[in-house]
């Protein structure tokens, strides 16, 4: 029997690299393909994902609305959560309606990120697209008026003498009372039920060995990781890989649907009547 070797693409963020870290590095035995990583910023992934590159990927919800038709969603791997969504902020303390028509710098038009931002409200369109870790300094360099941050930048703003403007995730929360979807793994639906569902259980066996053993993927992580600084990292782990990364749950998969139906409301995301798993 041929053991398929299948792409992965995921970011170089601390939650990414310990999460995935026993799966690529040949922790896991008997599995029945092999996994070549590709390691891009979110917004990279989800350009790759929309041209059908990758066998499996990160991605932002956002993106898994305009790709429901090529990809299913795995169950196990991603960021969702309570607390853990993008913030605005900016150089002066502000407010949201004054951020009416200026620029603002996102880390990609189809991130979960920028979703939030249209969700809020209306008005805010004047976007500057840019790789996450380059949003702080196009804020300083005076490129945007305010700045979507994600990943690392959020435990790192306040240093930097940024102000909190928003919690898109805490409103996401207050809104509905659900967690925030950020991010999921996708798989190529023409890889077939069996082989995604291998798949799945192997990136719940690759949590579960990096939750065992946490100081083995750290020299990984500290090669990929835009903060050096281990609290930070720690701190970046312990938020963004939680419970709904081994299984999304009834209330994971609640909130994906509801944050889809909203989108699909507003004309943001194409309508679809695929399941979002294999079944």
């Amino acid at each position: 029997m041929i053991c398929p070797e299948l792409t992965f693409g995921y970011s170089p963020c601390p939650n990414d690299t310990f999460s995935f870290y026993a799966l690529t590095h040949e922790k896991l035995p008997n599995l029945s393909f092999s996994v070549r990583e590709r390691l891009e910023d979110v917004e990279t992934l989800n350009q790759l994902a929309l041209n059908g590159i990758l066998d499996l990927t990160k991605i932002s919800y956002h993106a898994l609305g305009h790709l429901r038709q090529q990809y299913a969603l795995l169950r196990s791997g991603g960021a969702l959560g309570r607390g853990c969504g993008p913030l605005v902020v900016a150089l002066q303390p502000t407010d949201m309606t004054a951020l009416r028509g200026k620029t603002i710098a996102i880390p990609g038009r189809l991130t979960t990120a920028n979703l939030l931002l249209q969700l809020y409200a209306k008005g805010f369109d004047q976007l500057l697209i840019l790789p996450f870790d380059q949003i702080l300094p196009a804020l300083k360099a005076g490129k945007a008026q305010a700045g979507v941050i994600i990943h690392e930048s959020r435990f790192t703003y306040q240093k930097q003498g940024f102000h909190e403007i928003i919690d898109l995730g805490a409103w996401w929360e207050e809104e509905t009372g659900l967690p925030i979807p950020l991010g999921g793994i996708l798989a190529r639906r023409d890889l077939g039920k069996e082989l995604i569902d291998s798949v799945q259980t192997a990136i719940r066996a690759s949590l579960d060995y990096a939750w065992a053993n946490p100081e083995q993927p750290r020299s990984y992580i500290r090669q990929h990781a835009q903060e050096l600084s281990d609290t930070v990292t720690d701190n970046h782990i312990d938020l963004y890989v939680n419970p709904f990364s081994r299984d999304l749950g009834d209330e994971g998969i609640l909130a994906v649907e509801t944050l889809f139906a909203r989108a699909e409301a507003l004309g943001i995301i194409p309508e679809s009547d695929l399941d979002l798993f294999m079944r």
